[in-house]
């Protein structure tokens, strides 16, 4: 219908596979001068594709982060095979552990920053109690911690009617059982993306974010049975990571043991992680230094809208370098 637009401007290397999964290191510009902060790790969810953090010019957090001079990397999950389907919740936790100490390693930097975004940063919130002292700083973006809090999302896994492990017993869990389930969180949404489209459809500006956007958005991957099941079962229907009886890799996840600055995102139209959902993790951890950020905009939209650039980006860049400094 139109021209595509240019997804993942920022140019990266990769520097490890693991796999499916990629750990990318941004390139740095070389009129930038470099900010004298840790390392930046960007984590998205596991069911999207890493790339709504570098969607197109102007909208993209790694863009953002590197012209601020911000030695910045991204762990891209991939897309899992059939096999993948015994792929654990513990081994994604394994997994970003890897990739970060490889950005250790990498950096000669003892701590880095993690920015977690929706899933990504649940999960992360996993990692840094199990591994505080890897982090210089914590970047909940719209990632749900009190799943009591979690809406319509949480009301639709209800035990009472949802099993996840019938859901999951064929193998892993495709894009379109999860989207169908979004889906129903606006259920007019498509006919609403329709007329929209018609009405401005002779903008340029317009046409170029919505095609990135409409691009992404249909460009999904599968959860891995086994990683699915312990993310249902023990976050969203027995809520067990905010009362502290989440385990992961044999150990008990308290998120008491956090103690670096962090900085959670809530979004004021956010259906997917309302914003009290994100917010408790600020009262559940044992960092001294918490701050939460409300910005406009939907799950999606808060990230990559047309107020992102404006409100998110800068405020990310000025948390890290004043917070995050050693």
């Amino acid at each position: 219908m139109f021209d595509s637009p240019a997804l993942m401007p920022t140019q990266r290397s990769t520097v490890l596979t693991d796999g499916p999964a990629s750990l990318y290191r941004f390139t740095r510009l070389d009129d930038v001068a470099p900010a004298k902060a840790p390392p930046v790790l960007l984590v998205p969810s596991m069911i999207n594709r890493w790339y709504v953090l570098d969607l197109r010019t102007g909208a993209s957090v790694a863009e953002a982060l590197v012209k601020a001079g911000l030695d910045t990397w991204c762990l891209d999950w991939g897309a899992p095979e059939d096999h993948d389907r015994y792929f654990t919740w513990g081994e994604a936790v394994q997994r970003l552990d890897r990739m970060m100490r490889r950005v250790r390693r990498e950096t000669g930097q003892p701590k880095v920053t993690v920015l977690g975004y929706c899933m990504g940063a649940t999960l992360t919130s996993v990692h840094a109690a199990l591994h505080p002292d890897l982090y210089a700083g914590f970047i909940n973006l719209l990632g749900p911690i009190d799943f009591s809090e979690s809406g319509m999302l949480g009301r639709m896994t209800d035990p009472r009617w949802f099993d996840a492990d019938v859901v999951a017993a064929a193998g892993n869990v495709s894009p379109d059982q999860m989207q169908s389930g979004f889906k129903l969180l606006r259920p007019t949404q498509d006919l609403a993306k329709a007329v929209t489209l018609v009405d401005k459809a002779f903008d340029p500006v317009f046409r170029t974010a919505y095609q990135a956007l409409d691009t992404w958005a249909g460009d999904n991957v599968a959860f891995p049975a086994s990683a699915y099941t312990t993310y249902i079962n023990e976050l969203y229907q027995k809520n067990w990571l905010i009362q502290g009886k989440h385990h992961a890799l044999g150990q008990r996840v308290d998120l008491k043991s956090i103690t670096c600055p962090l900085l959670t995102i809530a979004a004021d139209k956010d259906n997917i992680c309302p914003p009290k959902a994100a917010v408790a993790l600020n009262g559940a951890v044992g960092s001294s230094q918490t701050q939460v950020l409300p910005v406009p905009g939907g799950h999606v939209g808060a990230v990559v809208g047309s107020k992102a650039a404006d409100k998110l980006y800068p405020a990310l860049i000025t948390w890290m370098k004043e917070r995050t400094c050693s």
